[in-house]
């Protein structure tokens, strides 16, 4: 399985980004999609999952939206308004089967660099 993230980069605070997730050898129509980020010094924290249902963390409330494109087998991170404070990696994180198993693992890209300047 390869979870490949892009869009990250420097931006000022007020301003946007949008991260992409490109998947590869995962059943990505049934797989919960989820960004997570991990700032320095601190522990890794949930983003925004699309399961079942959309689920935010609420910090990120009315600023982020996450999406996916079940045929192009990708996930979105819409960032608005950022704040320094969303300074992190962000991961994307897959919870899901490869074709012809039955057992759902959890993977996860190599994350992508967002950096908001004040």
């Amino acid at each position: 399985v390869q979870l490949v993230e892009s869009g990250g980069g420097l931006v000022q605070a007020g301003g946007s980004l949008r991260l992409s997730c490109t998947a590869s050898g995962i059943l990505f129509s049934s797989a919960d999609m989820s960004w997570y980020r991990q700032a320095p010094g601190k522990q890794r924290e949930l983003v925004a999952t699309w399961s079942t249902s959309t689920i935010y963390a609420e910090s990120v409330k009315g600023r982020f939206t996450i999406s996916r494109d079940n045929y192009q087998k990708r996930l979105y991170l819409q960032m608005n308004n950022l704040k320094p404070e969303d300074t992190a990696i962000y991961y994307c994180n897959a919870l899901g089967s490869r074709p012809g198993r039955s057992n759902r693992l959890s993977y996860w890209g190599q994350g992508t660099q967002v950096t908001v300047s004040s």
